[in-house]
């Protein structure tokens, strides 16, 4: 690593020169520098916004679940059973599946061995659960703050490595070269987000490589459990030339919103009361009663909603769980209601003489209550038997959830899609290898907590390519301006353009809210053709806006460029939505879509919820954005499949002597040549 100065249209700025920068520091991005540093790459550093900030730091769930092979019980199974169930998701790519599952043990023990707390039993098998859409007990947990626990130890070890640490900075620009019909990364302009002056406001880093680990793309969304702190960096990557993929699927589900935490598992389990109010918190009323035949069905699907917590459209018909998810839309969307859970009292359909009627229970969930010692009279008794650390949570958040009701909503969580890489990771931008939630490895449905095996699994194999592969040293600060100068200059004179307007001053909170708004009521679980086109209209006015006005001060830079590019970031997304119904889309994953010729999953909803399930013919199908700042280029493609059986012993190992999974276009492909 070297710091230099860079000239740019006669000003001086800082140049780091480093062989590999990761940009982000949360799961994925840390085990990427780590996994680096033990490669024997060193000339690395993280840039980051914050150290404390993100997903990894800030997020968990009832039991947050880290997702591998099975490592207890006497169930049989194998690397190409779990890539298997990965690849049955839907739109995924068959080599990332293997990929995933082949290293999915390697990463989880990786973490046990630097300190994760993982449980284990006498014998030393680490156990595990089923989890959604998963056919074996894969599942693992250290607890509601499973990613952060990753996080910490993954900066213990980053700490012992003394990998040095770019705190503070905000990436707005990746820098690139065109060679031939290709593009690679060069480096990045950032701007230092603690700077309140122009004299100190941008860097340049020179990099060879970049890890690009900047998490889901959460600040397009109003209704969010992402936490404050993430934002996502998709957009800046987007404009770049890196190619999005599957951008039409994310995940979405009930959350609390003043304290953002997912609300499943026990918080569901144990039956709460579903209240909506006014704004003012008058007119309190019980709204599910109404859309459920009877008492039975509606405990059932509240129960059903801690293990099946994601929207699902497959889920929304014959008083199915994901009903419960377009009501609480219903009240708060189309009403304009307020909408809460009370563990203070029952539903009231559930209630006599004061006391819980258990006799109304379905089988699995009295069987479930009663093995967790769980039938006290109340919701919150019942929590605070069978989960009181979920109640300390609120209550350390300054939420208590014995005297107060818990406001919620239905929020963006998870983004399936991302940008698209092989199965080293690496994107169509060369040099450029995005890793955790920003890579859109998953398909349409995945198991709960394989997004935490991913992001370990892609940032060892970006490590390792980097680390095989891609060993040049960083351009210089001459070789920078000649071929990146163009690309800086105009990144800062947009800002400069910005300041300097003073007629048309922008209220950015306000922007960004409107920005987030509009994602939430037409790019969210509950989609139509119509309402897409008019989100990309009042997104086209509002990208108009900003680059037409100002803005008040250097301090508001930073605000000013992520607005920017959580532009670019919906615009891309809203597109890829438009195309997929264009092309015959229905509804399926996490998200609804409005269909004439459809049905609804009540006759006592509007016709909004009328709609129809996709029935597979997409299954095998991924879309593909380029974005472009007028109409971005959209294409589908074949799902690559599964590699074939590469185990036989003798041929491995020759081929893993000479370096040839690293060679040519094998790893591009994602296949596996078999040597005569």
């Amino acid at each position: 690593m070297r710091q230099d100065i860079i000239c740019i249209d006669g000003n001086n700025y800082p140049l780091y020169r480093i062989q590999t920068i990761v940009i982000g520091s949360g799961a994925a991005g840390l085990n990427a520098a780590v996994s680096l540093y033990k490669e024997g790459q060193q000339d690395i550093a993280i840039v980051t916004e914050g150290k404390m900030m993100g997903t990894s730091r800030n997020t968990g769930s009832d039991k947050q679940t880290y997702y591998k092979m099975t490592t207890c019980s006497g169930e049989a199974d194998s690397v190409r059973q779990m890539a298997q169930t990965l690849f049955g998701g839907e739109a995924m790519d068959g080599d990332l599946a293997l990929v995933e599952a082949a290293l999915s043990v390697r990463g989880f023990f990786h973490l046990v061995d630097i300190g994760v707390p993982f449980p284990h039993n006498g014998a030393g098998e680490y156990i595990g659960y089923k989890t959604d859409h998963d056919p074996f007990r894969r599942g693992t947990s250290a607890g509601p703050l499973t990613s952060r626990f990753m996080t910490e130890a993954l900066w213990h070890e980053a700490e012992r490595y003394s990998i040095p640490v770019y705190d503070g900075y905000q990436v707005i620009e990746i820098l690139t070269e065109k060679i031939g019909n290709e593009k690679r990364v060069r480096g990045a302009l950032a701007v230092n987000v603690r700077a309140m002056g122009l004299e100190e406001m941008y860097a340049v880093f020179s990099a060879e490589n970049i890890v690009y680990a900047t998490g889901g793309e959460a600040g397009m969304y109003e209704t969010s459990v992402y936490p404050v702190s993430q934002t996502g960096g998709l957009g800046t990557a987007l404009r770049a030339g890196a190619k999005g993929k599957n951008l039409t699927e994310s995940q979405f589900g009930l959350a609390s919103t003043k304290f953002r935490w997912n609300l499943s598992g026990t918080y569901q389990q144990v039956i709460p009361r579903y209240v909506s109010t006014e704004q003012d918190g008058s007119g309190e009323r019980e709204f599910l009663d109404g859309y459920f035949d009877c008492p039975e069905h509606m405990l059932y699907a509240i129960f059903l909603k801690g293990y099946q917590w994601p929207f699902d459209p497959r889920k929304t018909r014959d008083h199915g769980s994901s009903l419960i998810d377009i009501l609480v839309y219903q009240e708060m969307t189309l009403k304009g209601r307020r909408v809460f859970l009370d563990y203070r009292r029952n539903p009231s359909c559930s209630e006599k003489d004061g006391r819980f009627q258990t006799a109304l229970l379905h089988p699995e969930a009295y069987g479930y209550l009663e093995s967790s010692g769980g039938l006290q009279d109340t919701p919150i008794k019942r929590l605070e038997h069978m989960n009181p650390a979920a109640i300390e949570l609120y209550r350390s958040h300054g939420i208590n959830l014995h005297e107060e009701k818990l406001e919620i909503a239905v929020c963006a969580q998870h983004n399936n899609g991302g940008l698209s890489g092989n199965w080293w990771w690496e994107s169509n931008l060369k040099h450029f290898f995005p890793v955790g939630e920003v890579n859109g490895s998953h398909g349409v449905y995945r198991p709960g907590g394989s997004a935490l095996n991913s992001g370990q699994v892609g940032s060892m194999r970006a490590a390792a390519y980097i680390a095989h592969c891609y060993q040049e040293k960083p351009l210089s600060g001459e070789e920078i301006r000649e071929l990146c100068g163009g690309q800086i200059l105009a990144a800062i004179k947009f800002g400069a353009r910005a300041l300097a307007k003073q007629d048309a001053v922008l209220d950015l909170r306000e922007e960004r809210k409107a920005l987030g708004m509009r994602m939430s009521r037409y790019g969210a679980h509950i989609r139509s053709y119509d309402g897409i086109r008019t989100a990309l209209m009042e997104n086209r006015i509002q990208r108009q806006r900003i680059e037409t006005s100002g803005i008040n001060s250097p301090g508001d830079l930073k605000h000013y460029y992520r607005l920017r590019d959580l532009l670019v970031s919906q615009k891309a997304y809203l597109e890829a939505m438009e195309d997929y119904i264009a092309h015959g889309g229905k509804s399926r994953g996490s998200y609804l879509i409005y269909d004439e010729h459809g049905d609804k999953p009540s006759e006592k909803l509007p016709e909004c919820f009328r709609s129809l399930l996709e029935q597979h013919g997409m299954s095998e199908l991924i879309q593909e954005l380029e974005y472009y700042q007028d109409t971005s280029r959209i294409s589908w493609r074949d799902v690559r499949p599964i590699p074939e059986d590469d185990c036989w012993f003798e041929a491995v190992w020759k081929r893993y002597r000479e370096g040839e999974y690293f060679k040519g276009n094998k790893a591009e492909a994602g296949y596996l040549q078999k040597q005569p």
